[in-house]
């Protein structure tokens, strides 16, 4: 594994995400001395928080797994999980609700999700999703330690036995023809091969590897943090400098300085030099090479669709969703088509919505609502579209439309609080192609394929989060925090 030459003594990490706050702490058990400099007031960076009149909103992901992820991080300063956050294990995960008026919810109990599948769509599908849970645990136990949690430099560092098991799986055929060997039930196929989108493919293009999104979104277990995901953010940057780690919030980094192909230091835009031995860049990392760094040729990068959040703070409840739900329209290939290949919005949208005040009424005050309500659209890439104009208000009105006609009676007149949240706002909180989910996971951007934590040229320059191996969602870019770590210490494989 390559590693920062020189000394490590003094890591300075740009950007306090989920990621570089993993890092600060795995860095920061390891003796060194860490600075982390975020340009906002609070530490999450998409995991942040938006206040609107008494109501809370996460402004990033919403659906948490793998909290044994949040725990390594704090158990590398010597802290306890459960000292810093409340997790409530969501039951069902998710509700799927159907163009044809059934509903199914997800539950990560085997035995459970099997009986409502039978309930559903009969015995052989509840027979079909056992068969799936023992394939996708059993590629989450081959994929997690050899080519996820692990630094990888090259195609050869691909060349394991468990390379053999996976190809012997069918890993790396197309997701949704894996899916449907176990599924007949379009209801099921779906809910367990949508989890491509947040891969930035289509189920049809995806490969099967990928499944493991779906195990461990509906497997192994979904849970709510009291106050939000933001909570996560706020946890791990406690813990962090309740051990030595220097935060220096509202200071907008402007350049890492370099010398005989080393950084020496970042600069400010006051105009204050901090001094690094390491630098470590948690900004989305085509936009930290634009920005940060000296100039350099970079590959073209394929990236994921973007997405609309709508956030609303409402009179509304509704007694016949869950926490997270799942609205699938009738279109299915056709919705992906339209959103990755043709670059339109969609005609017959899925949408998530999520209703945090349901688990945590913190979030809302005393008899209201909050929901997040997620539209995957084209990346600005991908799609010219007008979201500084007229579009983004009108396209607030017909998802709330959409959910009306899908059973939120009254939905419109209930709102209190709204704000929208568009491509073009992505693309100036810095992310390349106004998407927040990076670049695709298609074959060559995936593992050693995926653009490397450690600068090519730059002997001492780092990079975390989503751009990176090993790529985009909360559990992947807490473990980037661990790889990154692991390139300044020398440590793990």
């Amino acid at each position: 594994m390559r590693t920062v030459s020189g000394r490590t003594d003094r890591v300075v990490v740009v950007g306090a995400g989920l990621g570089g706050l993993a890092c600060a702490l795995h860095l920061a058990g390891s003796g060194r001395q860490v600075t982390v400099v975020e340009r906002e007031p609070v530490p999450g960076g998409r995991a942040g928080r938006l206040s609107l009149g008494g109501y809370e909103f996460d402004t990033g992901p919403t659906v948490l797994t793998m909290p044994d992820l949040i725990a390594e991080a704090l158990d590398a300063v010597g802290e306890e999980l459960t000292d810093w956050l409340d997790l409530t294990p969501l039951a069902p995960a998710y509700r799927a609700h159907y163009p044809d008026g059934s509903t199914l919810d997800v539950h990560t109990d085997p035995q459970q999700m099997a009986a409502e599948i039978a309930r559903v769509c009969g015995p052989w599908e509840a027979d079909g999703y056992l068969r799936f849970v023992d394939y996708a645990r059993n590629l989450w136990q081959l994929e997690r330690h050899d080519f996820i949690e692990r630094n990888l430099d090259s195609p050869t560092d691909l060349l394991t036995g468990n390379l053999v098991r996976l190809v012997a799986a069918g890993a790396f055929r197309r997701l949704q023809t894996k899916v449907n060997q176990f599924f007949r039930d379009p209801r099921t196929q779906r809910i367990f091969s949508f989890q491509a989108m947040y891969a930035g493919l289509a189920p049809h293009d995806a490969l099967a590897i990928y499944t493991v999104i779906s195990y461990l979104d509906s497997v192994a277990g979904v849970y709510f943090p009291r106050g939000g995901i933001h909570a996560v953010s706020k946890a791990l940057a406690g813990a962090a400098e309740k051990h030595g780690v220097e935060f220096r919030y509202d200071t907008t980094v402007t350049q890492v300085e370099t010398a005989s192909g080393r950084a020496t230091a970042v600069r400010t835009a006051d105009g204050e030099r901090i001094p690094a031995d390491v630098v470590v860049l948690n900004p989305d990392l085509p936009v930290a090479y634009r920005d940060l760094l000296p100039p350099t040729r970079q590959r073209r990068l394929r990236y994921s669709p973007s997405c609309v959040v709508l956030h609303v703070g409402s009179t509304q409840g509704y007694s016949g969703i869950a926490h997270h739900n799942i609205h699938f329209g009738r279109s299915w290939r056709g919705t992906f088509q339209e959103v990755i290949k043709r670059g339109q919005l969609m005609s017959d949208p899925s949408l998530l919505v999520t209703n945090p005040s349901r688990t945590d009424p913190s979030v809302a005050p005393a008899g209201r609502h909050s929901y997040y309500v997620l539209a995957p659209v084209p990346n600005l890439d991908r799609a010219s579209l007008d979201w500084r104009g007229d579009l983004a208000r009108r396209y607030a009105a017909e998802l709330m439309a959409t959910l009306e006609d899908r059973g939120y009676v009254g939905f419109t007149d209930g709102v209190e609080v709204s704000e929208i949240i568009t491509p073009a706002d992505w693309a100036d909180a810095g992310m390349a192609a106004g998407t927040p989910f990076a670049a695709a996971h298609s074959l060559f951007q995936t593992g050693p394929f995926r653009p490397s934590n450690l600068h090519r040229t730059l002997s001492n320059v780092v990079f975390v989060g989503s751009g990176t191996q090993p790529g985009v969602g909360v559990p992947m870019v807490l473990i980037s925090g661990k790889l990154a770590a692991a390139r300044v210490t020398g440590g793990g494989r």
